[in-house]
């Protein structure tokens, strides 16, 4: 594993309390860091923490479709960590698999809300500090969905395409400074997320990676941690994919 140095830098991973959120929790942690991660399940949070048995590891709730939420939890994680130097935006939802007219506009909403809109919350609490301080990097994981479209998944590949035009843009709003925003396009990795998912539907996204199996989560987290950290002092606004041969464009 190559070693990346990111040793007294303050993280926050939203959807940290498991898969890919997780591991590049423990990457970062690994490489340094001093990780806070957010998840709105209280439970699972403190369960992870513990088992991280890590002294630079702690958890805060947080429902990042909630703005009200996010600022209590950038407060929150202030106070324990001080200012935050990298700020991962993972928590996601899969959302429906129905074909649009056949999705309910209540879930539609639901994934609106958390994998576009938390990502928005997230940067809008956290970025501003960045800025201030003259540093900063943000990591958004968005998925090859956002790039393609998946068939069924409407909703899920919408927000993911808006959490990519938002990284570009934000990019360009920040690269006066020291603060470099990026985002990453995973492939389907095997995670909790396939529980709402149909068989059929994974069955589909595995047939489109030429590499034919699972991305890992491991492997997310090497790519994210090297954009977490100092030595990415030039790119920005840029995508990175991580689809085993899907895109290559």
């Amino acid at each position: 594993m190559n070693q990346i140095d990111l040793t007294d830098r303050k993280a926050v991973i939203t959807g940290g309390a498991q898969g890919i959120g997780l591991a590049i929790a423990r990457r970062l942690l690994a490489s340094g860091a001093r990780v806070c991660l957010w998840d709105r399940d209280t439970d699972l949070l403190a369960k992870v923490v513990d088992e991280l048995g890590e002294p630079g590891a702690c958890g805060v709730t947080a429902d990042v479709a909630d703005a009200s939420g996010v600022d209590r939890a950038r407060t929150e994680t202030d106070e324990r960590f001080g200012a935050v130097d990298i700020l991962i935006n993972n928590a996601g939802i899969a959302g429906p698999t129905a074909p649009l007219w056949e999705c309910e506009p209540d879930a539609w909403h639901e994934c609106i809300n958390v994998d576009l809109n938390g990502v928005f919350h997230c940067c809008y609490a956290l970025v501003p500090g960045m800025l201030e301080r003259d540093y900063g990097r943000v990591v958004n994981v968005a998925s090859i969905a956002g790039k393609e479209g998946n068939p069924n998944a409407s909703a899920y590949s919408a927000a993911k395409a808006g959490v990519i035009a938002l990284t570009k843009s934000l990019a360009k709003e920040t690269a006066h400074r020291n603060v470099a925003v990026n985002c990453i396009t995973p492939a389907v990795a095997n995670t909790r997320i396939l529980e709402q998912v149909t068989q059929e539907h994974i069955d589909y996204m595995l047939s489109k990676i030429p590499r034919g199996r699972f991305l890992e989560t491991e492997e997310i987290a090497a790519m994210v941690a090297w954009l977490a950290s100092a030595e990415n002092s030039f790119t920005t606004g840029a995508v990175f994919d991580l689809s085993g041969g899907r895109a290559t464009y």
